[in-house]
């Protein structure tokens, strides 16, 4: 260790103690710090590095690169050019401050007091000057970076084809060009004043502005340099004056029409418009009078402008726009307004793709007294879904879940596969992986060992078994039934939010059967491959995970897998797109792909009302399930197309983007910012396109837009007696909007049916029913994306979603039965509440679910029906439909014997434990005593349905204790199967 000696300094002549003197570090120490200082950076240096260099192979391994790149060069394009001009006029005018300072003789006494701050800084007044510049710099280039959206739409903006009506602009104008110009005229004021200020402090500190001292306030050069910059900053002005003359076609206002109000009112053109335009002259004329101190060198005549300004601001543009408001509209408003409010009400319907929708008439009272016939006719109108998807998964994932590792959505899916050469409305699911489910949890087993689902799970909507399970089309593991071979493993899913590597030395485990566990190695070209040691060092650093860096169970052929669910590579590979909440498997050309929703948008639409995506999109659904996310949370727009149909396949992760709106001008302007990276509409394949639909976000924001914009009358709008809402969710208390509903059904107008996604809506602040809105789903048909709205007469009172609820809930009968549902620890849930139009009345079905005595898994036991006042709460949709209308009929429920007899070819799985007698017995006691139960109900026999319930509970419990102990059900679990079946 050096040796540190202390010197005291001397006082006054002599030492006066001893002398002490403080060593320098050994070299070795020296040596050591710079090492580590080195270290230091360079570990910085290569973080950042890791980040940039995995972003650039993720983007290449999904043949994306062009995004990257464009994006890239664009940010630093930005933040170069708008850096750099920032720099120069901040420290050019600090630079001509500097240059234009007085002799120091000629300085007065206040300036001479500042002497040793100038003489401070003399030494390092270069170094300061860049420092400022460059600080001033970085953070005006890293503000401009961010608007590289904004750059590139100016860019590349396509016409609209369409003008406003108020200043007859292209529509183009007001989306792409505008927000450009503001935000260089933003750009511009911060310049000019970051200039000033610089300037002045510049001018005071060198003598050129006096503030205490007597005489002149400041030299004639101070005079002219900061007049200039002012003059520069009311120019400005100007030209923001003039701007905002266009930005009143897409401001937003309070109006109580409606609280998104966007475009010009009567006191917008009448006074808001003229004053911007007189507020402009003063402005360049003020300009000009401040330029104009070059020459005359006094303040005098720019400080009256500019007083003039600021005062013709606050009485033009303030107390006069609120006289006229006061005097000329108020009392005669819908007069005044109508006009605007026309204007308002074709750009909204326009911009949200409404303008085509079909209102009409309807009674909203059946019109034939044939019940018999109306009975026959339920059949051919509607293809009625009893298995809600929403609630079914629990079942999924008792009956078909196979292995602990496993999982299934919250909420499934509903698709339409081919059955017999007829489409019919399915229940569709993924068997993903479930992290959580696995035995033991360490490194390897996460991200090498179990790194894949496996196989579909797929159901009628229309029917159950006699057990009140799903029919199961497509089951087992691996997965069989009518949807054929296929890509079964799922890579990539919505609930796959780790990496995985894969492809190397470390088998993966495939799937398990009664032979036991199938390993496998992944074979496809996803992912970005970590045989080079320089990624897996990025990999380490990006992902904090060391041992990617020197773990044995990565070499040769190794592939790191991430961004794996749907919705974060369509977003990653087109960050221009809105993405829908709700991404959706389906079987297509022998491969499991995700169809994924995008939206293109835009708030600079003219006149068009804006609305909040993430407000209107929320629903029963989205409150309780984390994988349904809420489109673009905070997003404001008034333009909206789904102008984007996206893949992402389950097995490699490919990602395509294909034009599904082919006139959309917004999707054209980002084709030509990112050429190649969106396919036309024609490479969309027959299968492909038998499993697109309509997205579920989009018709919830226009659903919401058409409660109000369904009108088509200005004063009917303003006087807004025709206002509905979109009622609450009566199945649940969460208070939210009733999500939309898929099925197959058929309007009055169709001929057959559609594949259609529908919803309810109710008069603002009450619950009868206003109208019924579908739309058609299928894009196989002509008219794929019609809006149908059935208006009922304000003079009826139909019953609503909650009304209809509250009827199911308070007749006598139906309560007295749900009670005893709810017996023991069971509970009911209820299912999607179905309306389906039916002769000139509203058709409400609705099924109910129990879920207990020993199940830990709902299954379907009743089904509500309800028509023109006649409700039935029984066993099945056929008997519920024969009670109401009084007859026979046929729906597309199959029998009870006939599910039963063909549910194996159905893919429906027998029970597992049927080998074992003593479970086989236990489930025919089961059986029995659910049978039993039955007959109680039947016959208001409470006591004996009370001891059927009891037995049922036994037996189930016996049968999933003797299945335990034979270790059936897969990890330990207890039978998948163990209730009663016929």
């Amino acid at each position: 260790m050096p040796t540190l000696a202390f010197q005291m300094p001397d006082r006054g002549g002599g030492p006066t103690g001893p002398r002490i003197r403080v060593g320098r570090p050994s070299r070795r120490v020296r040596t050591l710090l710079m090492t580590l200082g080195v270290l230091a950076v360079l570990g910085m240096v290569f973080t950042m590095f890791a980040g940039f260099w995995t972003d650039w192979l993720w983007y290449r391994s999904v043949n994306y690169s062009s995004v990257f790149t464009t994006t890239l060069w664009t940010k630093i394009g930005l933040f170069f050019v708008f850096g750099l001009l920032m720099a120069l006029a901040v420290g050019f005018n600090i630079w001509l401050a500097h240059r234009m300072r007085p002799p120091l003789s000629a300085m007065s006494m206040e300036q001479q007091n500042l002497d040793r701050y100038r003489m401070g800084i003399a030494p390092y007044k270069k170094w300061l000057l860049l420092g400022i510049t460059a600080l001033v710099g970085l953070i005006a280039g890293a503000s401009a970076s961010s608007q590289w959206r904004t750059w590139l739409m100016w860019v590349n903006g396509v016409p609209f084809g369409q003008k406003d009506p108020q200043f007859k602009l292209d529509v183009s104008f007001y989306a792409f060009d505008l927000p450009w110009y503001r935000f260089m005229l933003g750009f511009g004021f911060a310049a000019t004043i970051l200039a000033l200020i610089a300037a002045a402090l510049t001018h005071y500190l060198y003598g050129g502005l006096r503030i205490t001292s007597p005489g002149a306030r400041a030299t004639a050069a101070a005079t002219g340099h900061l007049s200039v910059l002012l003059g520069i900053f009311v120019a400005l002005k100007a030209v923001a004056y003039w701007l905002d003359r266009y930005g009143l076609a897409v401001k937003s206002s309070d109006f109580k029409a409606t609280d998104s109000w966007t475009g010009l009112r009567y006191v917008d053109a009448n006074a808001y418009l003229p004053a911007k335009t007189i507020l402009f002259c003063i402005a360049v004329i003020c300009a000009l009078l401040f330029f104009a101190t070059l020459w005359r060198r006094t303040w005098q005549l720019p400080v009256i402008g500019f007083g003039l300004m600021v005062l013709s601001a606050i009485l033009i543009g303030g107390l006069y726009p609120a006289i006229v408001q006061k005097f000329q509209v108020q009392p005669n408003e819908q007069a005044k307004e109508a006009p605007y409010v026309e204007k308002n009400l074709k750009a909204t319907r326009e911009a949200y793709g409404i303008d085509d929708s079909q209102v009409t008439e309807y009674p909203g009272i059946g019109q034939t007294e044939d019940k018999s016939k109306l009975r026959d006719d339920v059949g051919d109108t509607a293809s009625i879904r009893i298995m809600d998807p929403n609630i079914v998964s629990p079942t999924f994932q008792q009956l078909q879940q196979i292995r602990n590792y496993y999982a299934f959505p919250t909420n499934l899916d509903v698709d339409r596969y081919a059955k017999d050469g007829k489409d019919q409305d399915t229940v569709i699911g993924l068997r993903e992986l479930n992290l959580n489910g696995i035995p033991k949890r360490n490194w390897i087993n996460d991200h090498f060992r179990y790194t894949h689902g496996y196989g579909v799970v797929a159901a009628e909507g229309t029917s159950a078994d006699a057990g009140g399970r799903p029919a199961f089309t497509e089951s087992d593991l691996p997965s069989k039934g009518d949807l054929g071979s296929y890509e079964q493993r799922v890579y990539y899913g919505e609930r796959t939010t780790t990496y995985s590597i894969v492809g190397g030395p470390q088998k993966e485990i495939d799937y398990s059967d009664d032979s036991g566990e199938k390993t496998y190695s992944y074979k496809g070209d996803s992912g970005v491959n970590l045989a080079n040691p320089v990624n897996r060092a990025a990999y380490a650093v990006a992902f904090g995970e060391p041992q990617i860096l020197y773990s044995g169970a990565i070499g040769e052929g190794s592939r790191i897998l991430y961004n794996r669910t749907p919705k974060e590579r369509v977003e990653a590979i087109a960050p221009w797109l809105t993405i829908d909440g709700d991404a959706y498997p389906a079987v297509v050309d022998g491969r499991i792909q995700w169809i994924v929703d995008a939206y293109t948008t835009t708030n600079g639409y003219p006149y068009a009302s804006r609305t909040t995506l993430g407000d209107t999109t929320a629903d029963s659904l989205t409150a309780t399930n984390d994988q349904r996310a809420v489109v673009a949370q905070q997003n404001q727009v008034n333009y909206i197309r789904n102008s984007v149909k996206a893949t992402v396949d389950a097995y490699s992760g490919e990602v395509k983007l294909y034009q599904w709106d082919t006139q959309d001008p917004v999707l054209k302007t980002w084709m030509k910012a990112f050429p190649d990276t969106v396919e036309p509409k024609s490479e969309i394949s027959g299968d492909l396109m038998a499993h697109l639909r309509y997205p579920q976000d989009l018709f919830k924001v226009q659903r919401e837009l058409l409660t109000r914009y369904h009108v088509k009358d200005a004063t009917t709008f303003l006087s807004g007696s025709e206002v509905w809402q979109v009622p609450d969710d009566p199945t649940n208390k969460t208070g939210d909007a009733v999500p939309p509903y898929y099925l197959s059904m058929k309007m009055p107008d169709q001929q057959e049916q559609t594949f259609s996604l529908t919803t309810t809506l109710t008069p603002n602040g009450r619950d009868n029913l206003s109208a019924f809105m579908a739309v058609n789903a299928d894009p196989g048909t002509k008219d794929y994306g019609k809006i149908r709205v059935l208006k009922l007469p304000t003079s009826t009172t139909a019953a609503g979603p909650k009304q209809i609820q509250s009827q199911f809930n308070s007749e006598q009968d139906i309560a007295e039965s749900i009670r005893l549902l709810r017996g023991g620890d069971s509970e009911v849930e209820y299912g999607n509440l179905l309306a389906v139009p039916l002769d000139g009345g509203l058709l409400y079905v609705e099924p109910v679910y129990v879920r207990g005595g020993g199940l830990k898994y709902p299954l379907l036991r009743k089904v509500l029906v309800t028509y023109g006042g006649q409700t039935a709460f029984e066993d099945t949709l056929d008997e519920a439909l024969n009670k109401v209308f009084g007859g026979e009929g046929t729906t597309t429920e199959p029998p009870p014997g006939e599910d039963e007899g063909s549910g194996e070819d159905e893919g429906t799985t027998p029970p597992p434990s049927s080998e074992n007698p003593t479970v086989q017995e236990a489930l025919n006691d089961a059986q029995k005593a659910f049978d039993a139960g039955q007959e109680a109900l039947k016959k208001n026999d409470w006591e004996a349905y009370g001891k059927a319930q009891k037995d049922l509970e036994d037996a189930l419990r016996k049968a999933e204790d003797a299945q335990s102990a034979a270790g059936g059900g897969g990890d330990g679990e207890p039978a998948a199967d163990a209730s009663p079946s016929s």
